[in-house]
């Protein structure tokens, strides 16, 4: 599977909103439009969002759904960030770190589109944790 890419669709409201959010605020790649949907480019990865006239509920929380990116440098985490702010987009979670001087421990924030989907972006300190340290129990934060 090493010429897999990640695929993702997820309801939007607002095909306008959700260009201006993705592709200019976020910097993701534009590509297919039609008047139901929209695909766009995260990271070499495809995102499609299907319009749904019918608005989801409010989610309290982060969980149980939201998608996004874990970098494997901090300045490339870094630097969305800073773009995030730079442009405006909606914090929902300002930066921090989680799991302090644990062996998952790593930086976060999340973004709420204007569909109020929620977007992770996280970078853990040490590597092995995003698929590793089986032996710690804690998966994302209790709520």
């Amino acid at each position: 599977m090493s010429r897999s890419l990640f695929h993702l669709a997820f309801p939007v409201h607002d095909l306008v909103a959700t260009k201006q959010f993705y592709v200019e605020g976020l910097g993701c790649t534009l590509g297919r439009e039609s008047a139901n949907a929209i695909t766009l480019g995260l990271a070499g990865n495809q995102l499609i969002g299907h319009l749904e006239p019918d608005e989801t509920p409010v989610q309290q929380g982060v969980y149980p759904r939201h998608f996004g990116l874990v970098f494997l440098e901090q300045a490339d985490w870094e630097a969305v960030a800073e773009r995030a702010r730079q442009q405006g987009l909606r914090f929902y979670q300002q930066p921090r770190v989680r799991f302090p001087g644990t062996r998952i421990e790593h930086r976060t924030f999340f973004l709420e589109d204007p569909s109020r989907n929620l977007l992770e972006f996280k970078q853990y300190t040490h590597e092995s944790a995003i698929f590793g340290e089986r032996e710690v129990p804690a998966v994302g934060d209790s709520e």
